[in-house]
């Protein structure tokens, strides 16, 4: 019995040590407290203003994405409509030419051959007009047979289509016919620049053989470019053809550009969305074709409630304002925000804040006075 009375006295010895342990570690636990009271010379020293919440028409900001473009009349890609062998190229990536300048010089005996049937080919067709002619007034006379002028007549259409059918060979290998002759059949032929711009890609190196499909160049004349941005479906119906635009890149997002839409697209991709187009108000050498851009759109205004964006304050990635409470004692409270316009921040909340007095100067003095009391 003596045994069992200590064991029993042991036990509520530990589970009392227990209890003052809990009640210690809770006592231990700190607060976060929310509310902060100041004297009147701290509220003078830290300029503390009170005020209302407001009602002012603030424009909603959609920020869109997407990337310079050009029409393709100002993009062109450079082949050989009959192939061969690159002899001579200066070409590199971002030299500008002009219009009907040579780009580069391919050679091939398919051209010699081209070159050689035209000039045999326009060298029969005199013999042959001159014997058709013949032949018709002998015809006429009943000087010779129907077939004999026949087979005349015959033999000069063909070789005027042949000579025709050579002549726009030449024109579409880029060699003139009015300029081929016995004395300056060449190998070689010029590749000229259609338009003037900046060279965008370079495919090829001499030496090369290049095929009909094969792109040598590109060329982008970029005075006309224009900003196609993504939208989606959802906000299709706020833009309108004429809105203002302001654009800019990641590169340097303080420069902005001014745009305006002159394009909405109809059709909608997979993800619900579309090209909207957008035309420079001023042209800038420093944006290329295939840059990325981002891009702020103003919508229509609406009336809100706002507050000056001092009345605001970020701690650990959430807005807070202060509520006066009366007797020198502020309460912050968090808040969720909108746009932000002319110095005034849109406030979104479910609380009812219309008479309530709010903090509109000094509002980081007493966020600094609640931190170093709770640390």
């Amino acid at each position: 019995m003596k045994n069992i009375v200590i064991i029993i006295a042991a036990l509520i010895f530990l589970s009392s040590c227990g209890d003052k342990k809990t009640e210690s570690e809770t006592e231990a636990t700190p607060t976060i407290e929310n509310t902060t009271t100041l004297t009147n010379a701290q509220i003078k020293n830290a300029g503390i203003v009170t005020g209302k919440i407001e009602q002012k028409e603030i424009s909603s900001i959609l920020k869109l994405n997407g990337k310079i473009d050009v029409p393709p009349q100002n993009l062109v890609s450079i082949s050989v409509p009959m192939g061969g062998y690159l002899k001579h190229t200066k070409l590199l990536e971002g030299m500008y030419v002009t219009k009907g300048q040579v780009l580069c010089v391919v050679e091939d005996q398919q051209y010699i051959q081209l070159q050689e049937d035209y000039l045999l080919a326009k060298a029969k067709i005199g013999y042959a007009k001159s014997e058709y002619e013949r032949q018709k007034e002998l015809n006429r006379s009943k000087a010779s047979s129907d077939k004999v002028y026949q087979q005349a007549q015959s033999e000069y259409n063909s070789l005027s289509v042949m000579v025709q059918s050579y002549g726009e060979k030449l024109k579409f290998a880029g060699i003139n016919p009015s300029n081929v002759s016995a004395k300056n059949i060449s190998k070689s032929i010029n590749i000229y620049s259609p338009i003037s711009g900046y060279v965008s890609k370079v495919n090829v190196n001499t030496g090369k053989y290049v095929a009909p499909s094969d792109i040598l160049f590109e060329i982008v004349n970029p005075s006309d470019i224009h900003l196609a941005l993504t939208v989606f479906e959802k906000d299709i119906n706020k833009m309108a053809i004429g809105q203002s635009v302001i654009a800019y890149n990641n590169t340097n997002p303080e420069k902005k550009y001014h745009c305006e839409i002159i394009l909405i697209g109809k059709d909608f991709s997979e993800d619900r969305s579309t090209e909207m187009h957008c035309h420079f108000a001023n042209y800038d050498k420093t944006l290329l074709p295939g840059m990325y851009m981002n891009a702020e759109i103003k919508l229509k205004s609406q009336q809100s409630n706002v507050l000056p964006s001092e009345a605001i304050v970020n701690y650990e990635n959430k807005n807070y304002i202060f509520i006066e409470k009366g007797n020198k004692l502020f309460e912050m409270k968090e808040v969720s925000t909108g746009t932000s316009e002319n110095g005034y921040v849109e406030i979104i909340s479910n609380e009812d804040l219309k008479d309530v007095n709010i903090v509109i100067k000094g509002s980081y003095s007493l966020l600094m006075k609640m931190k170093n009391l709770e640390e």
